[in-house]
């Protein structure tokens, strides 16, 4: 008892003086301050030996005081920093250190970063980046090809508007089938601040058809090669992303890595987190040349103004044909070439810390970039098997990536306060036409459903039609809500020519739409059905909306319009033409 008493004495003793030495030296100085009465200034200026009130003793006491108190000042921060430091260094915290695989070879960026991720465990707490001005524009580019892929845009879309605060720019390399269902919805989700232009991807295939790809994103998988020629010259920076991405943070917090790169680095890239260039895969792996592990291209940052300086096209294009000499074609599509190129050239790259690019395929190290849920930054499903991926926290992953999926895209249509945006012709008309409507008419809610946009996906799924030779074909014509859905079995069994469907569903709902029709054997082996969804908006069911929507996107002379509720009869198709 008497040991303990004499350690909280000295410990009471030890306080005291750490609180009193400062008060004492300030009351110190304070006082010196005063002379007569009167405060003298202890500025540069008046503390000049021409001085009035100069005196030489007393001038060098307070100088050297300034001077110790700095000191005393700066030990004081330095440990402030030791002891959040060793707080980081807790047990608690050791969890994160096992990623040192990933952060040890992040050789190419910034070396402060390096360390701080080091010791951190590649955690998101030490990746401060700058901050991008309020309203500066973020640019971002995707390849987007076919009917399946223009759904996986709009959840990653879906994801980058949620956590954003900055407009952005959509630079979208699209085929024909891609850019119709695309353009139409952007059109009608009227999101403001953001401004969408599209690039025929029919018109680069010419570009990189000659490389042989095993890939299953074909030849599309090849068109992030030749971003520095497809966009516009006078843009200097984007952001590369694939369709498969899910954003978990501000794309802003991305956009700000722009201002790391140094010197030559001209690619932002994540390291790969498989094996797969490392060729321990199984017996006979030959994969391309890579640097380490190689990096993967799901989320890319391009200097454009840099890459064309440096004659990019002529680079990339010089080491395909001298690989596939050997290597014969592509198993990764485009990241076989990137990963070749900087395999030459490793001050090209920049390295992204790794929680930018969550890798979910097979044989990955996924879980090493991320200690906690608030490290997660981009998800990354780049695996054929998509949400069925073998992954120790899938379940997380996919109900984040659900989330986003069932997302109501309506309220998404938010203002960024204090940024100019573009004036959109038809949003000021629409809020013209609604401030001319009287709240206290009582058709109001009637009225003012006429001039409500609702957003328009067209063909949500796979659709193929080859006209008749005798151009007499007939389109069945229809509309829908959710509980007519076991309707379409059996029209699909009684009408075997093409069909338009007009269906009114929200987003929950069109997912689930999307796994009945993808469970249903009769609607998967019928190619010639046309389904447009109208996600839902207001309290009223817009009919004539729907059967228009379904009557413009026919591709026959001729149609049957119907109700949902009526069956046609067996033969009536070939009657009817």
């Amino acid at each position: 008892m008497l040991g303990i008493c004499r350690g909280r004495r000295k410990f009471l003793a030890a306080s005291l003086t750490v609180l009193f030495v400062p008060a004492i030296t300030w009351i110190y100085l304070f006082a010196g301050s005063f002379e007569d009465g009167k405060p003298v200034s202890l500025s540069p200026l008046e503390s000049q030996p021409h001085s009035p009130r100069y005196t030489a003793p007393s001038q060098r006491e307070r100088e050297s005081l300034e001077v110790r108190m700095r000191e005393v000042e700066e030990e004081n921060r330095v440990l402030r920093r030791q002891l959040s430091l060793a707080q980081s260094r807790s047990p608690s915290h050791h969890r994160g250190n096992h990623s040192k695989t990933y952060s040890m070879e992040e050789g190419t960026g910034d070396s402060e970063s390096l360390r701080a991720g080091i010791v951190a465990g590649n955690s998101s707490e030490c990746g401060q980046q700058p901050a991008v001005e309020k309203c500066e524009t973020i640019h971002v580019a995707i390849v987007c090809a076919g009917y399946n892929a223009s759904r996986d845009v709009v959840t990653l879309v879906k994801s980058v508007l949620f956590h954003r605060r900055n407009p952005l720019h959509f630079h979208l390399i699209a085929d024909a089938i891609a850019k119709q269902i695309l353009a139409t919805l952007f059109q009608t989700w009227m999101v403001p601040a953001v401004r969408i232009d599209f690039y025929d991807a029919d018109e680069l295939k010419s570009e990189v058809s000659w490389i042989p790809n095993k890939h299953y994103s074909g030849i599309y998988g090849l068109m992030k090669l030749v971003l520095t020629k497809t966009l516009p010259s006078n843009l200097e920076r984007v952001i590369v992303l694939d369709t498969d991405i899910t954003f978990a943070t501000d794309i802003a917090e991305l956009w700000a890595v722009f201002h790391k790169f140094k010197g030559q680095q001209v690619l932002g890239l994540v390291e790969n987190q498989s094996d797969w260039y490392l060729g321990n895969l199984w017996k006979n792996h030959r994969p391309w040349p890579a640097l380490g592990r190689g990096y993967n291209t799901g989320v890319i940052l391009l200097l454009l103004d840099k890459l064309r300086k440096m004659k990019w096209e002529q680079m990339w294009r010089l080491t395909a044909e001298r690989e596939l000499m050997s290597m014969l074609s592509t198993s990764l599509a485009d990241q076989d070439i990137f990963n070749a190129v900087i395999k030459q050239n490793p001050f090209l790259v920049y390295q992204l810390p790794c929680f930018w690019n969550v890798q979910l395929s097979d044989h990955t190290r996924s879980e090493q970039c991320y200690r906690d849920v608030s490290d997660l930054k981009v998800i990354h499903w780049n695996s054929p098997k998509k949400l069925r991926v073998k992954n120790k926290h899938v379940e997380f992953f996919r109900n984040l990536y659900l989330t986003f999926l069932e997302y109501d895209g309506n309220l998404l249509r938010r203002e960024l306060f204090g940024c100019p945006s573009e004036a959109d012709v038809n949003s000021e008309n629409l809020q013209k036409q609604l401030s001319e409507l009287d709240e206290d008419d009582l058709c109001y809610e009637f009225r003012r459903e006429r001039f409500t946009v609702h957003r328009t996906h067209l063909y949500f799924l796979h659709y193929e039609y080859e006209p008749a030779a005798d151009n007499t074909d007939v389109t069945l014509v229809a509309q829908l809500s959710m509980d007519r859905l076991q309707m379409l079995e059996a029209i699909c069994k009684h009408w075997e020519g093409p069909i338009s469907l007009a269906l009114y569903l929200s987003d929950a709902e069109a997912q689930q739409f999307l796994r009945y029709a993808q469970g249903s054997e009769v609607l998967m082996s019928r190619h010639n059905v046309g389904y447009h969804i109208v996600y839902k908006e207001g309290q009223f069911y817009p009919v004539n909306l729907l059967r228009n929507v379904a009557m413009k996107h026919i591709s026959t002379p001729y149609m049957f319009l119907s109700d949902i509720d009526f069956l046609p009869m067996y033969g009536l198709y070939e009657y009817l033409r």
